[in-house]
C-alpha cells in the first residue's frame, strides 16, 4: 500500500514537472509569434477628441505594421480614470493598450483623493506618440476676439465666463486653471467627459471659451465655427502661424503642453513591450503618420520605453506643484 501511495505521489509530481517544462517554451512561444489576434486599445474619453483622434490614426498604421486589427475602445469619464482602471486590470499579453495623457498619467494622481489604478505601479510605457499644443477658442458670438479682451471682460464679470474641459484634471483644465492664476481673472470651469461633447456644447454656444487640445478643435476653426484667440505653447504652431501664444498675447510666462503615449499593463513581457515599441516607432515615422498628425497639429513623438518612464516621472513632478498652486481639485 505503501509502494502504491508513493508511486501515486511520483507519477503527480511528475505530471506537474512536464506541465511546467511544457508551459515555458509555449509562453515564449506565444510571445514570439505575437500578435496572433485583434489588439484593443482603450481611449479614456469619448469619442472624436483628440485622444480619440490621434488613437485611431495610430491604430489604423498598427493594423498594418502588425497584421492584426487594431480596435479603439472609448471608456470615458473621472477624467480618464475610468478608462485607466480597466486597462491597467487588462490581462498582461500585449492585446490590450492604453492610450495614456497628461492628464492620466501625471496630474490625475495629485487632483483625485482616491485613484483606481497607480500610474506608475500599474502600466509599462511603450512610448510617447505625439506631443501637443491647446489651443484657447471663443465662441464666434462673444464679444473679446483676442487674449487681452478676454481678460479685461473676465475681470470686469468675475464669475461670468466659463471654460469647458475634457474632464477634471485634463491638461485642458489646468491650462484654464493656469490661465485663471497668472491672468489674475476668475472664470468657472465646466468639466465633461471628454473634448468632444465638450467642444459641441462650444459651439452650440452653451459654454464661452475652451482650452482644447488642437487636433479637436482645428477642424472648427478652419470652418469659421470658433474664433482662436491662441496657443498655449511657448511658440507658435505652423498649423496656425497667424495665431498668438498666450504669452504674447498678454500674459508672461504662461505654457502649457498636452501629450499622449501609448502603454501596456504592468505585467506584459519584455519581449512584447519591445515588439509594441518598435511597430510604434516604424508608424510614427511613416510620412503618412507624420502628416496626419500635423494636419491636426500634433508633433509625432517616439523614444524607449525606459526614456517614456523617466518622463512620465517628471511630469508627475512637475504637474503636481502646478494643481498644488492653482489649488485644482477633481473632488
Amino acid at each position: 500500500m505503501k509502494q502504491m501511495h508513493a508511486s501515486r505521489r511520483q507519477l503527480v509530481l511528475a505530471s506537474l514537472a512536464l506541465a511546467a517544462t511544457a508551459a515555458a517554451p509555449l509562453g515564449a512561444a506565444a510571445q514570439a509569434a505575437f500578435p496572433t489576434k485583434p489588439i484593443t486599445i482603450v481611449v479614456p474619453f469619448a469619442a472624436g477628441g483628440t485622444t480619440d483622434i490621434l488613437a485611431r490614426v495610430i491604430g489604423q498604421a498598427l493594423h498594418k505594421e502588425l497584421g492584426q486589427p487594431v480596435i479603439v475602445d472609448n471608456r470615458a469619464g473621472a477624467g480618464g480614470n475610468i478608462g485607466g482602471a480597466l486597462a491597467a486590470k487588462a490581462a498582461p499579453d500585449g492585446y490590450t493598450l492604453f492610450m495614456g495623457t497628461v492628464g492620466t498619467h501625471a496630474i490625475n494622481q495629485s487632483l483625485y483623493k482616491k485613484m483606481p489604478f497607480d500610474p506608475i505601479k500599474d502600466f509599462a510605457p511603450l512610448t510617447r506618440v505625439a506631443m501637443v499644443p491647446n489651443l484657447l477658442v471663443a465662441h464666434p458670438s462673444k464679444p473679446y476676439k483676442n487674449v487681452k479682451e478676454l481678460i479685461a471682460y473676465a475681470k470686469a464679470n468675475p464669475g461670468r465666463v466659463n471654460f469647458g474641459s475634457s474632464g477634471s484634471g485634463s491638461s485642458i483644465h489646468l491650462s484654464g486653471e493656469l490661465f485663471n492664476a497668472l491672468a489674475k481673472v476668475d472664470m468657472v470651469h465646466v468639466p465633461y467627459k471628454g473634448s468632444a461633447p465638450a467642444v459641441s456644447d462650444l459651439i452650440g454656444g452653451q459654454i464661452d471659451i475652451m482650452f482644447d487640445n488642437m487636433p479637436s478643435a482645428i477642424q472648427h476653426v478652419r470652418a469659421g465655427k470658433l474664433v482662436p484667440l491662441a496657443v498655449t505653447t511657448a511658440k507658435r504652431s505652423p498649423e496656425l502661424p497667424n495665431v498668438p501664444t498666450i504669452a504674447e498675447a498678454g500674459v508672461p510666462g504662461y505654457e502649457a503642453t498636452s501629450w499622449f503615449g501609448m502603454l501596456a499593463p504592468a505585467a506584459t513581457p519584455a519581449p512584447i513591450v519591445a515588439k509594441l515599441n518598435d511597430a510604434l516607432v516604424k508608424v510614427l515615422a511613416q510620412p503618412d503618420v507624420k502628416k496626419k498628425l500635423a494636419e491636426q497639429g500634433a508633433e509625432p513623438y517616439s523614444e524607449k520605453p525606459e526614456q517614456f518612464a523617466a518622463f512620465i516621472r517628471a511630469e508627475t513632478a512637475k504637474w503636481s506643484k502646478v494643481v498644488k498652486e492653482s489649488g485644482a481639485s477633481a473632488d
